[in-house]
C-alpha cells in the first residue's frame, strides 16, 4: 500500500502508529493457505498488537485468539472472536482469571505447571464444571533466537518437561473436572531457522502418540507462534516449508493444528511515524532528537532491536553522517537507533520507523507522564483512526491525590 505519511501526520499528529491492514490480511492468508488440506486454526497472538480493530480484522477472516491474560480474552471476545477459538495461556493465572475463563467457555486453558493444573481442577470442581485444558510441553530445543525471547529450554520459565507432562496428562485423564484436549509448545519468538521447529514438532508428536496408546485423546496440536520476519537482513522461513514441517511430524495423528502467529502477521505491516525536534552535537557525537521515545517503542532499548529508519523527502545527493535517533525521555537508554547514517535534518522533518506493528504500542507506557500515541489503520486505500491520542486527563483519571488544603 502507498501510504501518505505526510497527510497522516498533518491529520493526526505525531508520534503516530500506522497499520497496513491489507498487508496483515496478505500474511494471514499466506499462512492459512500453507496449512490447507489439514484441520487448522490460526489463533492470533493478541499480545503482539492488541488494538480491538486489529483483532477484529483477523477475526473477520476466521482467526481465533491466543491470549495471555483474562484482559486479552475479554478483548478478543469484544472484537468478535468466538469463545471456541480462544486459548488462554500464561504462567501466572490468578484464581479469578481461571474462573472467568471457565465461565466464558473458551476452547482451552493452557497449563504451565502441575501446581496450576491442581488449581484449575479445584476451581472447576467448585464451579461444578469440566475444564478443557492443554499442557505446555518444553521440548528443550534451542530455538537459536535472542535469549530474552527464547522459551523452549529447561532454563526458561515456560512449560514442563516430557516426563512431567505425561504424569499431568494421566492425572487429568482421571479427573472428573479436567478434560485434556490439547498439547502445546512454543520454543521462542523471531525464529528464522526451521530445524528447531522440526525437532520440537517431532518430539511433541511422539508424546501425543504415546498418550494415545494409553487412551488419552489429544485433539489440538498447538505449535505456538514464533515464525520470524525480516527486520534487516534475516532470511525468513517460508510459510509452506513451516506448515510442511508440522504436517510431516504429525502424520497418522487425527489432530487440529493450532498456530499462534503474532509478529508474523503484524510487525512489517506497522510503522511508527515521528517528527524531528532538533539536532545537537556533543563533541563528535551527533543526536537527532525526535518526538517519539522509548515509552512509545521500547524494543531498541530493551533488546537492542533493529528497525529500519527512513527520513522522508531526503535529497538524493545529501551528505550523511552517523547519528543516534533519541527521544525526550530522561533516560540514557531512550533511543530508537544508534550510529545510523542520516542526512542533515530540520525541525518538523518526518521519520518513519519500520516493522513497528508488533510489540510496539502494546509495550508502550506513560513513563515521564507521556500520553500514549494515536493509532491509524489503512485499508483499501483509505485510513481511519482506531485509537485516540491519550490526553493528560486520560492518564490521571484513576489516580487520587490527597490535598492538604482540602481538609477544611
Amino acid at each position: 500500500m502507498n501510504i501518505d505519511f505526510k497527510e497522516l501526520a498533518n491529520t493526526y499528529g505525531t508520534p503516530l502508529y500506522v497499520y497496513d491492514f491489507d498487508a496483515m490480511a496478505k500474511s494471514y492468508n499466506a499462512l492459512k493457505e500453507a496449512f490447507s488440506g489439514q484441520k487448522s486454526l490460526i489463533a492470533y497472538a493478541v499480545k503482539a498488537n492488541s488494538n480491538l480493530s486489529v483483532i477484529e480484522h483477523f477475526a473477520s477472516m476466521g482467526a481465533g485468539a491466543d491470549c495471555v491474560s483474562i484482559g486479552e480474552v475479554k478483548r478478543a471476545m469484544s472484537a468478535g472472536v468466538e469463545p471456541y477459538r480462544i486459548i488462554f495461556s500464561g504462567v501466572g493465572k490468578r484464581d479469578d482469571e481461571i474462573q472467568e475463563a471457565l465461565n466464558r467457555d473458551i476452547l482451552m486453558i493452557n497449563l504451565e505447571s502441575d501446581a496450576e493444573m491442581k488449581r484449575v481442577e479445584m476451581i472447576a470442581s467448585k464451579m461444578n464444571k469440566e475444564a478443557r485444558i492443554s499442557i505446555r510441553v518444553n521440548p528443550d530445543v534451542d530455538p537459536k533466537t535472542h535469549p530474552y525471547i527464547s522459551t523452549g529450554l529447561h532454563e526458561n520459565k515456560f512449560g514442563v518437561d516430557i516426563d512431567t507432562a505425561k504424569r499431568m496428562y494421566i492425572y487429568a485423564k482421571n479427573s472428573k473436572h479436567l478434560d485434556p484436549v490439547g498439547i502445546h509448545f512454543h520454543i521462542g519468538s523471531q525464529l528464522t531457522d526451521i530445524e528447531p521447529i522440526k525437532e520440537a514438532s517431532v518430539i511433541v508428536a511422539d508424546l501425543v502418540r504415546s498418550l494415545s496408546a494409553i487412551d488419552i485423546d489429544i485433539k489440538f496440536f498447538d505449535i505456538g507462534g514464533g515464525i520470524g520476519i525480516k527486520y534487516e537482513d534475516e532470511v525468513t522461513i517460508d510459510p509452506q516449508d513451516y506448515a510442511n514441517a508440522i504436517k510431516n511430524a504429525i502424520k497418522g495423528l487425527d489432530v487440529t493444528i493450532v498456530c499462534e502467529p503474532g509478529r508474523y502477521l503484524t510487525a512489517n505491516a506497522g510503522y511508527l511515524l515521528t517528527k524531528v525536534l532538533y539536532e545537537k552535537v556533543n563533541g563528535n557525537k551527533r543526536f537527532v532528537i525526535i518526538d517519539a521515545a522509548m515509552n512509545d517503542l521500547i524494543r531498541p532499548s530493551l533488546y537492542k532491536a533493529y528497525h529500519k529508519i527512513e527520513l522522508l523527502d531526503k535529497k538524493e545527493d545529501s551528505d550523511t553522517s552517523k547519528a543516534d535517533l533519541v527521544g525526550p525521555i530522561c533516560e540514557s537508554g531512550d533511543f530508537l537507533a544508534k550510529d545510523i547514517e542520516l542526512p542533515a535534518t530540520e525541525h518538523g522533518d518526518l521519520i518513519v520507523v519500520y516493522s513497528a506493528g508488533a510489540y510496539g504500542f502494546t509495550m508502550a507506557s506513560n513513563y515521564n507522564t507521556r500520553g500514549k500515541v494515536a493509532e491509524v489503520a489503512c485499508e483499501g486505500g483509505e485510513c481511519r483512526l482506531i485509537r485516540d491520542r491519550e490526553s493528560f486527563e486520560d492518564q490521571i483519571r484513576l489516580e487520587k491525590a490527597y490535598l492538604k488544603n482540602a481538609r477544611s
